[in-house]
């Protein structure tokens, strides 16, 4: 069975940064262990990264979101130091200036993967954004969500959101440390 590992936008910014938030931190151990697995099993590891520019603010969600974070070149925008340090050379990097990416997306179609493992902040917003996306570009690949390795600034919106990825027939599960 072909697998990938999805990382959502495990990014400083979102973690200690601009838009860093309690908790996000503590799925870095278990976030690390799972990219190691994947690795030892010659399965892909995707990540995706939230990257604007200066003109953040003139954009859309920049007027809607008025905090600038994830500019490229700078250290809010860089994958959090434990899980950056287990990178291998052959994942893939999709740079993504809104919530879900069409390149991901995209990437996907083209693949013949029977499983997607999604993991990343933040769940409300890219993670559902990306996982829609994963869905709609491989209907018939399982999409599991580690509930215990995504997180939200907002743990009711984490909750429903879960609630909602189970609806659109995705599997939620715990992953077990």
């Amino acid at each position: 069975m072909k697998t990938c590992l999805l990382v959502i936008d495990y990014q400083n910014d979102f973690i200690d940064g601009a838009l860093g938030f309690e908790g996000a931190d503590r799925l870095a151990t278990g976030i690390k262990k799972l990219i190691d697995s994947f690795h030892q099993q010659g399965f892909d590891v995707i990540f995706t990264l939230d990257t604007h520019t200066n003109e953040y603010l003139d954009t859309q969600e920049g007027k809607n979101l008025p905090v600038k974070h994830c500019i490229l070149g700078t250290n809010g925008h860089q994958i959090y130091p434990l899980v950056n340090h287990v990178r291998g050379e052959h994942d893939v990097m999709f740079y993504k200036n809104t919530f879900g990416s069409l390149d991901l997306a995209n990437f996907l179609h083209q693949k013949d993967y029977h499983e997607i493992v999604i993991v990343g902040l933040v769940t409300n917003i890219c993670v559902i954004s990306n996982a829609v996306m994963a869905k709609a570009a491989l209907p018939e690949a399982k999409i599991i969500i580690y509930k215990n390795l995504v997180a939200s600034f907002d743990e009711q919106l984490h909750e429903k959101t879960l609630e909602v990825m189970q609806s659109l027939q995705m599997d939620i599960q715990e992953y077990k440390l």
